[in-house]
This record gives C-alpha cells, sequence and structure tokens, in this order.
C-alpha cells in the first residue's frame, strides 16, 4: 500500500556578539509538532567564520530532531499492541 506525506521543516539561525550560534529546527507532521535546539560557539581565538558556526548549531539542532523523532516511533512501536500469538509449529524427529 503507497503511502506519500508531506512534512514541513524549518529551520532557523541566530548568531549573536559574542561567538555563539543557535539553531531551532522545526517540524510540522500535521499531527504532531517537534523542536530540535543545537548551539556552537566559537572560540575567541578562532577567525569569525559565520558558516561554520552555522553548521554545527543546524547539525545539532538536527541531529536533536532526529532523536526525538526516533525516541516517537520507540514510543508508537511500545504502544501497539502485541501481536497474535502464534500456533504451535510441529515438533521434528521422534514424537516421545
Amino acid at each position: 500500500m503507497p503511502h506519500t506525506v508531506e512534512w514541513k521543516v524549518y529551520l532557523y539561525l541566530f548568531e549573536d556578539d559574542e561567538g555563539r550560534t543557535k539553531a531551532r529546527v522545526e517540524l510540522d507532521t500535521g499531527a504532531a509538532a517537534l523542536t530540535g535546539r543545537g548551539t556552537a560557539r566559537r572560540n575567541p581565538e578562532d577567525r569569525n567564520i559565520p558558516v561554520i558556526g552555522d553548521e554545527l548549531a543546524a547539525g545539532r539542532a538536527l541531529n536533536d530532531l532526529g532523536q526525538q523523532l526516533l525516541r516517537a516511533a520507540e514510543h508508537d512501536i511500545e504502544s501497539e499492541e502485541p501481536p497474535a500469538p502464534r500456533k504451535p509449529r510441529p515438533g521434528y524427529g521422534w514424537v516421545v
């Protein structure tokens, strides 16, 4: 049975004057909304290359969101009713 859905993902990046970059990624599945967060801090001795902070913060936010999705799936799996018990298979070999 084919299944196609579209989930909306929004990624926001914020940089402050102290060399920190914060990322927030929001996922809207239509049935649920999750938010992942990540941060990066530039060492004051390093050159100011904003894209590096953006990549680190965004990657960490996406990783956080991914972990939340995995936990949600695990919870959904555990909340499902267990499958019906299987019928015992006939034994092999000599019947004792």
